[in-house]
This record gives C-alpha cells, sequence and structure tokens, in this order.
C-alpha cells in the first residue's frame, strides 16, 4: 500500500464496511452520491469493485471499523513477495501493465457508456421539452469539463467498445475531443462550456430531415444535398428555442463552415468563425472519416489525420489542425503499427505531451494474451514505431489478436505516474 497524504492506497479486495473510501474516477463512473464515502454495507463494496478499480484510497481517521484487528490489517505492509527470477519478474510485470491498461480501459468506456446515454436521452427531449434539454445538455457538458479540469496531463484512450446508437457515439466523441482541444488552447471556464454543449448538439438539426438524408452520401442529387445542408439551419431554431447561449449557438451555425470559404451553409471564412466553431468543424470531419455511415469507407485515425492535413490544410485553421496533430499524435489511438523491432500493435494511448511515445498492446507470438503486450514505448527509449498501416494488411496471426474496432470512441483520463512494461 502506498500512503498519499492522509489517504492511504488499497487493493479493492481489502475493503472493509466502516472504511472511508475515496472514488478519484469522476461522477459518470460510479451510482454513488458522492466519490467520497464511507462504506455502509457489504453492498456497496460488492458496487466498488464491480467498477474495475485495482485499487483505491481510503482515509483511516475517517473509518468506522468493527474492530482494530481489522483496521490493523488493512494498513499492515505486504507479506514480502518470494523471490523470483529475472525472466518471471518481467513477466509478473507484463501481467500487472496488460491488467492495469484493462482495468483502466473498462472504466473509461463505463464513462463513455454514461455520456452517450445522457445524451441520448437529451436529444430526445430537443422538440419536446427544449428547456430542458438544454438544461442537461448544460449538465452533462459541465460534468466532462470539471473531469478535464487541473493542470495534470490527461491520456487519450482509445475504447474497446463505444455504447450507444450511433448518433449519440458521434456526438459524445466530438465533445470529448473538441473539449480536450479546448483544454490545449487555453479556453475560459464559459467557452468550455460553451463548446461542450455546442459540440454535443452539433448534429440536431438532422432530427427534422427524413433518415435517407441525414448523411451526406456521394450519390446524392443536387437536391438531396441541398436537403442535408438545411439541417444546419434547422439546428439554429432548436438552438433559438432552447435558448442556448451565443457561443453554444454559433458552434451549431457554424459546424460545416470552413477556413477557405467553401462550407456551408454561408460560406464565412476562418475570419467569420468563432475558435469554437473552427475546432468542433476539424473534430465533426475527422470522426466521420473514422466512423462514415459506410463502414466500408472507413478510415483508420492515421490515415484520416493524413488526409485532414495533405488535403485539408486550407480547409481548416492552421493553428487549430496543428494544435489536433499534436494532441492525436501522429499515430493516433485507433491506428494499427508495426514496430522498429517488427512487432504489430494497435496505438490505445496518446499523451499529448509525448505524442511520438503512445501506449501501444503488441500482438507478440512469443507470449501468452494475458501476459507482457501492454507497453508505453515513453519507457523504452529503442523502441518507436516505424509505420502504420490497415488492418487488413497485417499477417494473419496479428489480425487475430489487433481486430478492428466496429466504431473508433475516445475517452481520457489522468496519464498514469506509473510506468506499463
Amino acid at each position: 500500500m502506498k500512503n498519499t497524504g492522509s489517504t492511504i492506497q488499497i487493493e479493492v479486495d481489502a475493503l472493509r464496511v466502516g472504511m472511508f473510501v475515496h472514488l478519484d474516477v469522476g461522477w459518470m463512473s460510479h451510482p454513488f452520491p458522492l466519490s467520497s464515502f464511507r462504506i455502509a454495507s457489504a453492498e456497496q463494496i460488492a458496487i466498488i469493485r464491480s467498477l474495475g478499480l485495482g485499487k483505491l484510497r481510503w482515509s483511516p481517521e475517517h473509518s468506522l471499523l468493527a474492530d482494530a484487528t481489522a483496521q490493523a490489517a488493512a494498513v499492515a505492509p505486504p507479506a514480502a513477495a518470494p523471490c523470483e527470477t529475472p525472466e518471471a519478474a518481467e513477466r509478473r510485470r507484463g501481467r500487472e501493465a496488460l491488467s492495469a491498461q484493462r482495468a483502466s480501459l473498462a472504466v473509461c468506456e463505463r464513462q463513455f457508456a454514461e455520456a452517450a446515454r445522457d445524451c441520448r436521452r437529451l436529444t430526445d427531449l430537443v422538440t419536446t421539452q427544449p428547456i430542458a434539454a438544454r438544461d442537461q445538455a448544460q449538465a452533462l457538458s459541465r460534468a466532462l469539463v470539471d473531469k478535464m479540469a487541473g493542470d495534470g496531463e490527461l491520456c487519450i484512450r482509445l475504447l474497446t467498445e463505444a455504447a450507444g446508437d450511433k448518433a449519440s457515439a458521434h456526438a459524445v466523441n466530438v465533445a470529448l475531443i473538441s473539449l480536450l482541444m479546448g483544454r490545449t488552447l487555453g479556453f475560459g471556464d464559459t467557452d468550455m462550456l460553451d463548446l461542450g454543449v455546442g459540440a454535443l448538439l452539433h448534429d440536431m438539426g438532422k432530427l427534422d430531415l427524413p433518415a435517407r438524408v441525414r448523411h451526406r452520401e456521394d450519390h446524392f442529387t443536387p437536391a438531396e444535398a441541398r436537403f442535408y445542408e438545411q439541417h444546419v439551419a434547422h439546428g439554429v431554431a432548436h438552438a433559438l428555442k432552447m435558448g442556448l447561449s451565443p457561443g453554444a449557438s454559433l458552434v451549431i451555425a457554424q459546424h460545416h463552415e470552413t477556413a477557405d470559404g467553401s462550407g456551408f451553409p454561408l460560406r464565412l471564412g476562418s475570419e467569420r468563425m468563432t475558435p469554437a466553431s473552427s475546432i468542433v468543424a476539424l473534430v465533426d470531419r475527422y470522426d466521420n472519416l473514422c466512423n462514415p455511415h459506410l463502414p466500408a469507407k472507413a478510415l483508420t485515425p492515421h490515415e484520416a489525420l493524413s488526409l485532414l492535413f495533405s488535403q485539408g490544410r486550407n480547409r481548416y485553421d492552421t493553428a487549430i489542425l496543428g494544435a489536433f496533430i499534436r494532441m492525436m499524435g501522429v499515430y493516433p489511438p485507433g491506428s494499427v503499427v508495426q514496430l522498429t523491432d517488427d512487432r504489430y500493435a494497435t496505438v490505445v494511448g496518446v499523451n499529448s505531451t509525448r505524442p511520438l511515445k503512445p501506449r501501444v498492446v503488441v500482438c507478440d507470438p512469443r507470449h501468452p494474451a494475458d501476459e507482457g503486450l501492454a507497453i508505453d514505448l515513453e519507457r523504452h527509449p529503442t523502441l518507436g514505431i516505424r509505420r502504420s498501416l490497415r488492418a487488413s494488411q497485417l499477417p494473419r496471426e496479428a489480425q487475430a489478436t489487433l481486430e478492428s474496432r466496429p466504431r473508433v470512441a475516445y475517452f481520457f483520463e489522468p496519464a498514469a505516474e506509473e510506468a506499463m512494461a
């Protein structure tokens, strides 16, 4: 166990009724009213264990354990580990690293699922209860902004699964990445909240369109293309009924405008777009490239980023595009890569301050599936990424391990202080 000020880190399996615990995972990842509380029942312990946390903090001075023996056992140092060979120690560290990566991923996926569920609920209220929809959008934006608060580094995580329907998953994905961009660019609190609300609701005008024209396709006739483009005007009309702030409303109005004036509906150009609108326009395009309406057209995150850089340098604000590439990394989470030692891997996490050294999960036939696969390249100075490739280019044995995801979705977490493998 590790003492952290007046709190102690403890294994979840060692929890007891009466302990005063701290859940450092944000409000969306657990059902309790507060994140710090005294455990009152075995049922609460079972819920905490279901969160997938290996350890958490507790405060002995605020706890009321049943007897002194239980408290002494809870704070006793762990028994010394038996001697192990260097090879066994390496394999153990590999298992522990992969277990930690999976546990933190499970928390991120639950948080994304809760956000997508809340987004679906508020979207369902847009046409019938606009004020309630606005209040819920503001609450969800506030929750996400609060979770990003602080000066600590954040890691962008690739999710194995993105729960929720396509529309809500897209809205949450765009909102999360846009807010991370706003944080990177130093947005103030009010601007962050407007950015979050606008991103969550940027496509709500599609509610007024028939399903067949809600996603622009190459085969659209000019009339169908104009019909599709009307979703922006519909979204602005909903924003007025909801009483959204000017900042959030402008995101909805301008999320299809471009820096070179080729966008719609007003062909504004970058000088007439707000920074928040420029962010959402870029992130919306990136997510649609990775998660198109027709899955066969999907690009890998690296391909999408390369396309935005090569073809979109005139379409997007240069400073914002550059910040986006720095934040997401040259190989964004979800990219399939070959390492400099010839092994294949999937990028699963990027720390924006070290974009060339992401976290990866490696396909290594020399190790069982539960050992040694999670690697933080920051901890391996001589190991890097040689190239990006499509999943179809992987050898057959690697395809089974590094299987592609139906959707590319992201969440975030504090950057890990302890090394992975």
